[in-house]
């Protein structure tokens, strides 16, 4: 009986200790990747600065044949809105609008997964010899509970990989 209250005594601190270890890891979560696109600025930034144009390449439509999105505000920059609805597990449901440019530059955009939380992803376009260096980046909110924040050590493994996919087929598009 005494093994098993100690067993039980180990397991509780363990978990405390976590929680209380989730609460120093950061809320806020940051990934980014780049890639250099053979083109000046001027022919990668349509691609960017249109919700519609970013569906082209976007690294999730082809997960969902059966994604459901729409559109709304100017096809292009700032107000230019997708909102989309899908029962796959890595694509979800969310809302995406774009609300800061600067002419082959920038673009900001905010998202909202419902429940799953907002975030703020952009697009930066640096000049590199006769390409561009396209730097596409996020930052999430994990909330301010343990448990969002150990998730959030995930995130660079888990949203990385499809923004090295999206790039790569900016990069088809861009330069094809």
């Amino acid at each position: 009986m005494r093994i098993l209250r100690n067993i039980l005594i180990g397991l509780v601190a363990i978990v405390a200790l976590l929680l209380v270890v989730g609460f120093f890891l950061p809320r806020h979560v940051i990934v980014e990747r780049d890639l250099v696109v053979d083109a000046p600025p001027e022919a990668v930034f349509p691609h960017v600065s249109s919700l519609q144009a970013f569906s082209e390449w976007s690294p999730w439509g082809d997960l969902d044949p059966d994604m459901v999105v729409e559109y709304s505000g100017p096809d292009t920059g700032v107000g230019n809105v997708m909102e989309w609805t899908s029962e796959h597990p890595n694509v979800g449901n969310g809302r995406q609008e774009i609300v800061e440019l600067a002419e082959n530059e920038s673009v900001r955009t905010e998202l909202d997964f419902g429940d799953m939380g907002t975030a703020e992803a952009w697009w930066r376009l640096v000049p590199e010899g006769e390409g561009t260096r396209v730097v596409w980046g996020l930052d999430a909110d994990m909330g301010a509970g343990p448990i969002g924040r150990w998730f959030g050590l995930m995130m660079d493994g888990l949203v990385g990989a499809d923004y090295e996919r999206g790039l790569a087929r900016l990069q088809e598009t861009v330069e094809g």
